[in-house]
């Protein structure tokens, strides 16, 4: 039994497991709550309203999480998760600009979270290459 765990345990904190799941629980928030994702949609973006830019990269985070959950397309999906992360860079360079003047608390939350954009995509480059099954 014990043995058993061990393995659940493993394979429920694969790197692909972990991605798909963070993935679809941001991809949710965009539709739940989506006032915090509208603010940093860039301002230069075509289009109407920033609701639909905040609606479409949530739908595609909920696409990316269901290809790297699945072990027969999680290649193509991380290397997508990857690309979502590079495309919503410019979203987290709106967020520094846009937070310059506040606090030094949310400062360091906006400038902070610029450079977590390079781990991620080696997480999703990583977790493209997580054959092994869940």
């Amino acid at each position: 039994m014990h043995g058993t765990l061990d393995r659940m345990s493993r394979r429920h904190m694969r790197p692909a497991t972990v991605l798909a799941g963070t993935v679809a629980t941001t991809g949710v928030l965009h539709f739940v709550a989506p006032q915090p994702f509208d603010m940093i949609v860039p301002r230069s973006l075509p289009g109407p309203p920033r609701r639909g830019w905040t609606h479409l990269s949530g739908a595609a985070e909920l696409a990316v999480a269901v290809m790297v959950a699945a072990p027969r397309t999680r290649r193509l999906g991380g290397l997508a998760a990857a690309a979502l992360f590079v495309a919503v860079f410019p979203a987290n360079v709106q967020l520094a600009l846009d937070w310059r003047r506040r606090p030094l608390p949310h400062r360091l939350v906006a400038y902070g979270r610029l450079p977590l954009q390079l781990p991620l995509v080696l997480w999703a480059l990583h977790a493209s290459r997580d054959t092994a099954p869940g």
